[in-house]
Order: structure tokens, then C-alpha cells, then sequence
């Protein structure tokens, strides 16, 4: 039997993942990545350890908790806060899963001499005919997990098991009742982990080490006035709500400017962009675009949006631009650019860092 490390929330999509795999016969031991806990001691919602205990005893796989607080600290908290300050929109779970997750469990997994990983993210790892590795996106695309993990390495790619990529939420909740999984019915998280009420602009307050940015002012695009904001923590592209703008019609935040602490304000109309550039690009399907080449895909620039039809191209100085067939809506720097092929594979992507 080839044993495999399996990622464990205290969830039931990861407690459904550990299952199936150990019903095809896999010699499953679980892990959970203690990663993050509050001031008070409450646990993050991907590392809730009493619950994925009991799943693991449920199942009758050895179990072990993990302490990755440190990593966890440097790799994620820090830079995301630092990119708020910034006047970015970060990511954290895609920094998760390639500095933390998948770096810590192929390091147990090196330790328990386990073949492989395995988690339970709603998507497909394929080997494809050029040998290289990528992810597909889930049959069920209301799911697709494939935008947090497109900057999976290679070598983490080779050795990693994602068995949920054929189901609906739906029927992984019918096969942990079937089995009897104690979590069948717990409830998704839809938060950021260490981010619990969903106050980002509170959290960074409380863990910046140095003096935030103030107060500024509201302006128009073409640089009148409009009012005052409450510092640029609390803003990111594209938001509406919670300006406090009685301007007459729908406004919303077209861009930060952080040298100038102003915050612009636009129509919807005034968001829309056709080509996107991307930093910090990591390649997965194909091994790269030589500058000048144009390569046909398809492209989304948040996790909630559908891939649409672009072209790709690398510029000299190593930046991903993608410009696409219809204007995209609200392209955030910090968020990521992720391509696909015509396959659902992820070709690659990048850091958003302008649009135009």
C-alpha cells in the first residue's frame, strides 16, 4: 500500500478526501497545519484540530497535529498585511498553499515516509502529454478551487492526491453521512482564516507594527475632491459599499493611489479594462511564453470569476500580460491573473500589479 500524508481542516471535504483515499486502499495517516490562532486561543477555521481528531478516529487513521504558527506568521500574515498598507488586494490563501501547506506536508511527509500528499480542494491533478503537471479545474465549477493553487511547483504537483475534483458539495456530504464522518454537516467557512469577523481593516489595525496611513481624500478621476475616506486599509477596487459618498449615482473605487493617500472614485462604466499585467508569474501546464509570442487562452483575474477568452504574451522585462477579447470588470493589484487552456488545465499566472 503507498502511503499518503492527508491535509486535515477539521472539515468534510478533507475528512472526505482521507476516506475515499483510504477505501482505494492507500495507507492514510492525517495531518492538520496548526497555522494561526487569536489572542484568545480560538484556532483557525483550516486547522480546527479537536474535530479533525475525531474524524481521523472515525475513520481509523493515525493522526497528528502540526505546529506551523511561525511559518505561517512570515509567509502569509506579514505580507498581507504589508500589501493592505500597500494599497493592494491580497491573497493569502495562495501564499498558504505554496510557502506553507504543501511545503510543511512534503517535509512530513519525507518523515513518515509517505509517497505522497493529498488535500481536499475541489480540483484535479493531471500529468499531461508534455510530461509536465498541472491542475484541472473541479467538474463542478461552482467549486473550482484551481485559482488558490496555480503556484504549485513541479515537484509539489508530482506528489500530490486531490480525489474531491469529480464531486458536487453535495455528494461529499452524502459520503460523510454514508460513513458516518462526524463533521457530514459542518457548515463551509467563507471567511479569510485568521480573519474570523471579516474586518480586515480592524485585524491589520490591531497587528501593523508601524503607523498606518491616515486619512486622505476621495477624488474623481479627473481629480476633483469628493470627500474624505477613513485611510486606504479600508478600501479595495471595484467596492461600493461603506464609501459614505452622497454623490447621486453608484460609485465606486477605481484605484489607490498610495503616494498621493487618495482614493479614487469612478462610475462603473470607468472599471472595465482590457489587458492586465502580472508579476511574480509561475508556469504550470506548458514551461513558459517566450517574449513576443501570443498564446491563446483563457483568463480569470478574482477566484468568483468565470475564465474568459484572452491572449497571453510575456513581456522583456518578465511581466505576464494578458489582454482580453471583452473589457474585465475591476482588476485589483495584489489579486492574481490564473490562465487556462482549453482542457480546464491552469496554465499559469500572476500578481496583478496595473491594468489598463
Amino acid at each position: 500500500m503507498e502511503r499518503v500524508l492527508v491535509g486535515m481542516s477539521g472539515g468534510v471535504d478533507s475528512a472526505v478526501a482521507a476516506y475515499l483515499l483510504k477505501k482505494e486502499g492507500y495507507d492514510v495517516t492525517g495531518v492538520t497545519l496548526r497555522t494561526w490562532e487569536s489572542g484568545n486561543g480560538e484556532e483557525s477555521r483550516c486547522c480546527e484540530i479537536e474535530d479533525a481528531s475525531r474524524v481521523a478516529r472515525s475513520i481509523g487513521i493515525p493522526y497528528y497535529p502540526i505546529n506551523c504558527l511561525s511559518e505561517f506568521n512570515e509567509r502569509v500574515i506579514k505580507p498581507f498585511i504589508d500589501d493592505y498598507v500597500c494599497g493592494l488586494t491580497p491573497n493569502p490563501c495562495i501564499e498558504c498553499n505554496r510557502y506553507v501547506k504543501w511545503e510543511k506536508m512534503l517535509y512530513m511527509a519525507e518523515s513518515l515516509k509517505a509517497g505522497y500528499i493529498a488535500t481536499g480542494h475541489y480540483a484535479s491533478v493531471v500529468k499531461l502529454d508534455n510530461g509536465r503537471f498541472s491542475v484541472r479545474r473541479a467538474l463542478h465549477a461552482g467549486k473550482d478551487q484551481t485559482y488558490m493553487l496555480y503556484k504549485l511547483t513541479q515537484e509539489q504537483l508530482s506528489r500530490t492526491l486531490m480525489p474531491l475534483g469529480g464531486l458536487s458539495k453535495d455528494e461529499v456530504r452524502d459520503i460523510a453521512k454514508q460513513a458516518d464522518i462526524p463533521v457530514a454537516d459542518k457548515p463551509d467557512s467563507q471567511e479569510i482564516c485568521f480573519v474570523s469577523d471579516d474586518d480586515y481593516a480592524g485585524y491589520i489595525k490591531d497587528n501593523y507594527e508601524g503607523e498606518l496611513p491616515g486619512e486622505g481624500d476621495f477624488v474623481s478621476v479627473d481629480g476633483k475632491v469628493l470627500g474624505r475616506h477613513k485611510g486606504i486599509i479600508h478600501y479595495t477596487i471595484g467596492q461600493r459599499k461603506g464609501l459614505g459618498l452622497p454623490l447621486g449615482y453608484p460609485a465606486y473605487v477605481k484605484k489607490i493611489d498610495i503616494e498621493r493617500n487618495e482614493v479614487v472614485i469612478a462610475e462603473d462604466k470607468d472599471l472595465y479594462s482590457n489587458t492586465v499585467i502580472a508579476g511574480d508569474v509561475n508556469f504550470m501546464s506548458i514551461p513558459g511564453i517566450a517574449p513576443g509570442e501570443g498564446l491563446r487562452c483563457r483568463a480569470k483575474i478574482r477566484y468568483r470569476h468565470e475564465p474568459e477568452a484572452a491572449v497571453a504574451e510575456m513581456t522583456d522585462s518578465g511581466e505576464l500580460k494578458i489582454t482580453f477579447d471583452s473589457p474585465v470588470r475591476a482588476a485589483a493589484p495584489g489579486q492574481s491573473a490564473v490562465m487556462y487552456d482549453d482542457e480546464d488545465n491552469v496554465i499559469g499566472g500572476g500578481i496583478i500589479t496595473g491594468a489598463v
